[in-house]
């Protein structure tokens, strides 16, 4: 039996999940997608870049990823609110749930896309593509957003198609149709194409996804190697992955902080630490897991990075502990004398958090206790509220005690203190 693959994305999700919110909840008038627009971070706490815009904002030249400045000097008159992950995870869960009402076969590919594999359930609900736009309709009219479905045989295909043209369209594309459909478009919009892939196949004279199908795959092999050979099956509408609709099991966990200000001594440097630790041995604990490696990574004021790492004696999820060696990277990373503005820890190498710890005669850490401590810690937390206990030393309010991911100002917006057209 072909299989039948639906990729559905979120059309401008942040900005039209904000637009559809203001609009069917605060009552507001203007609707963000039909007025330049975007959705950016808070400059005064160096998270000042564009994180979705508008149509309208596109058509200025306004670009994701860059700066609210220089957005600016392109559209003065862009309006901006900020971002509300809180309100796009409920904007994800709720289309999720929309889906999983056609297969339970739904595998999210990140918070504003999904695909779904409708080959055992199709049936129920009438041919491909009129099921999709169904699905569509009903994500529109339920929830005031729209999105794009591509219907294919194939992940790779059903991708391509949802991105031929948006927003709020079906595209079909199966086999019989890549040559029509896919072929003549730029080899930049192949999936797993990047601009230094884009500009190797040019060199050889490769320029739309025809012609890299056609082309002898011995003679990209010395250039692109095995990549290479994944996009010249891409390019021929080959992929064989399978939706996976269980969850992913993490290689890790990590967390990263931007720092409102320069940090220029080791005490703020090691606070900031200090609340990554907590925030990564929270999550470790949580899933009951310890990690074996520990990186510490660091970004200068002028955008230089560097990281280091090394392997734990024990697995831990010790909050304390992860501390510790935490610094320990960072002693060795940091001169001291160069601002930084960027700090983060990543853990690897997951073990099973029963495992067993190896004792050592002259550590006299007592850490059963520390478990104790932070298993206490979190059932507080989770209980009454992440601000419900905290280290005396964060009482200052320079340094957030729980930093890294998502932004404390990102995470909720007071609608009562936005100007709402």
């Amino acid at each position: 039996m072909e299989r039948i693959i639906f990729h559905v994305d979120v059309n401008n999700a942040f900005l039209s999940w904000e637009a559809a919110y203001r609009i069917h909840y605060l009552g507001a008038s203007v609707d963000l997608r039909q007025i330049p627009s975007a959705v950016a971070g808070d400059a005064s706490a160096r998270h000042g870049i564009i994180l979705a815009k508008s149509q309208p904002a596109k058509k200025y030249g306004v670009c994701t990823g860059e700066t609210i400045g220089q957005a600016k000097g392109k559209c003065p008159q862009l309006y901006m609110v900020p971002p509300n992950y809180h309100l796009y995870q409920r904007c994800s869960r709720a289309f999720q749930s929309i889906l999983k009402e056609y297969t339970p076969d739904v595998e999210p590919y990140s918070i504003d896309e999904c695909y779904m594999d409708m080959t055992e359930t199709l049936h129920l609900f009438g041919g491909p593509v009129e099921t999709a736009d169904e699905i569509r309709r009903r994500i529109e009219g339920e929830l005031g957003f729209t999105v794009n479905i591509g219907v294919a045989s194939n992940k790779l295909l059903a991708k391509m198609a949802s991105e031929l043209r948006k927003p709020n369209y079906t595209h079909s594309l199966f086999p019989w149709e890549i040559q029509e459909k896919m072929w003549p478009l730029s080899i930049s919009r192949l999936f797993f194409v990047g601009k230094a892939t884009r500009r190797k196949l040019e060199t050889l004279g490769i320029r739309t996804i025809g012609e890299l199908a056609a082309m002898d795959p011995g003679v990209l092999r010395p250039v692109l190697h095995k990549h290479g050979e994944q996009i010249w099956n891409f390019a021929n509408g080959r992929d064989d992955t399978q939706v996976k609709a269980e969850t992913r099991t993490n290689k890790g966990y990590g967390n990263s902080t931007t720092i409102a200000f320069d940090v220029k001594d080791q005490e703020t440097a090691r606070k900031v630490l200090l609340a990554l630790s907590e925030t990564v041995g929270t999550r470790l604990r949580s899933h009951k897991v310890k990690a074996e490696v520990i990186a510490v990574g660091l970004k200068s004021y002028d955008f230089h990075y560097a990281s280091h790492q090394m392997v734990m004696p024990n697995p831990t999820n010790i909050t304390w502990e992860l501390y510790q060696y935490a610094c320990q990277l960072f002693d060795q990373l940091w001169d001291r004398r160069t601002p930084l503005r960027h700090l983060g820890i990543q853990t690897h190498r997951l073990r099973d958090q029963t495992e067993p710890r190896q004792m050592n005669l002259f550590d006299t850490a007592d850490y059963e206790k520390l478990e104790r401590l932070d298993g206490m810690v979190d059932a507080i937390r989770g209980k009454y509220g992440i601000d419900s206990l905290k280290r005396a030393v964060f009482l200052d309010g320079s340094i957030d005690h729980l930093s890294g991911g998502i932004s404390r100002e990102k995470r909720r917006v007071d609608y009562s203190k936005q100007k709402i057209e």
